[in-house]
């Protein structure tokens, strides 16, 4: 019985790649949305509740009625499909206009540069990309800034998802003609690891991951099937070891039989629970170059209590680990716990112009580039320039 309850709790507990149940995700998957279920939606398409913009504004306007709406999208997302949508998110699409004029500029400017916008899951200059574009945006034109995210519905969806205090940052995504899709992923956090990662953090991480994000995209252009919008497979977020079955070929094989695909017009939004199994669609258009703002708004509680110099800290730690190692007064793990203790261990956030996710999913992390100069016996002074570079680069 005691071995029994021990192999259960490990199963329970550390999930496992290759434990993924495509039968079972697929029973999951059986479910439809229900006009019933989302009273306030003014349409199901593909299984999504869809939200008039007119009928948002006029919610938002009275206490009550705000309340429901926010807790129709709060289970929308948590137990129903995982997704959202908005027709007329904006009421003036001149702010829509003016802001892809903005991206625009920004595309030149970083192309001129010599800049390659690396991508998390699609080929690395394929399409157009422009990282932290909610700063470059503000310094750029602050009054055009205030307009569009003074939009209501976008604050009404972060705070029904995060509650109060959210943060966002924006990522713009221009596909272009004959550009190719993404592969099924889930998104940040666990989205952006290794699946040899994303196994090393017990399943309430799994559950804890998507609540401490919101996706969204805003059409800067309308966006007809042929310019190849986002697909997403509604209900797809409730799969527990969804962050390890997105990587297998049987799961993306569903997800390409089986996803849906909304077509959006220009000032049209979505916003999704992250673990939503999604990817941009091929842009099969000739002339549309497809470009969507996306917004992933942050909880305000994944942050440290504390404000801590970790490399200053790491600059100091390197070379005593170094010494204690050669003298053998400390284990390789004895100095990995001590590295883990001392250094950033998490990639994010980052400057991804200048530290982009080259060679995987995300950057090398401060404790990774540290663990790596002992591991291969760095002095410490090419450690120290090697840290300072790494921070520099890692700075807006």
């Amino acid at each position: 019985m005691t071995d029994n309850l021990t192999e259960i709790r490990r199963r329970r507990t550390w999930l496992r790649a290759a434990d993924c149940d495509i039968e079972a995700f697929a029973r999951q998957q059986s479910r439809t949305t229900e006009a019933t279920d989302y009273p306030l939606a003014g349409e199901i398409a593909g299984n999504v509740p869809v939200y008039d913009g007119d009928a948002i504004r006029a919610a938002a306007a009275e206490p009550e009625a705000r309340q429901a709406l926010l807790a129709e999208w709060s289970e929308a997302m948590l137990n129903g499909p995982g997704i959202v949508a908005f027709r007329d998110t904006f009421t003036d699409l001149a702010v829509i206009d003016a802001a892809t004029a903005r991206f625009d500029e920004m595309i030149v400017a970083e192309r001129e540069a010599g800049q390659v916008a690396a991508d998390h899951f699609a080929k690395a200059g394929a399409n157009d990309r422009v990282w932290n574009a909610l700063q470059k945006l503000c310094l750029r034109d602050p009054g055009l800034f205030a307009a569009y995210y003074g939009n209501e519905a976008i604050a009404l969806v972060s705070r029904a998802w995060l509650g109060p205090a959210w943060q966002v940052t924006s990522q713009v995504n221009c596909v272009n003609p004959g550009g190719a899709a993404q592969s099924a992923h889930r998104d940040y956090h666990l989205g952006f690891q290794s699946s040899s990662e994303i196994e090393r953090y017990p399943a309430h991480v799994h559950r804890l991951s998507p609540l401490l994000t919101l996706q969204g995209a805003v059409a800067h252009c309308d966006m007809p099937p042929e310019s190849g919008p986002t697909l997403y497979l509604p209900y797809s977020q409730s799969y527990e070891p969804g962050y390890l079955a997105t990587g297998r070929p049987e799961f993306r094989a569903y997800f390409e039989a089986h996803h849906v695909q909304l077509q959006l017009r220009k000032g049209d939004a979505v916003f999704f629970n992250p673990a939503l199994f999604h990817a941009a669609g091929h842009n099969r258009s000739r002339d549309i170059r497809r470009m969507a703002n996306l917004l992933q708004v942050s909880s305000a509680f994944g942050r440290a209590m504390e404000a801590v110099d970790r490399t200053r800290m790491s600059r100091a730690l390197f070379p005593v680990l170094v010494s204690l190692r050669a003298e053998g007064r400390l284990s390789e793990t004895q100095a990995a716990n001590a590295i883990a203790a001392c250094a950033e261990g998490y990639a994010f956030p980052t400057n991804l112009d200048r530290d982009p996710p080259i060679g995987g999913l995300a950057p090398e992390s401060q404790a990774g580039l540290m663990l790596r100069a002992l591991a291969q016996g760095w002095e410490p002074d090419a450690f120290d320039k090697a840290i300072d570079r790494q921070a520099r680069n890692r700075l807006t």
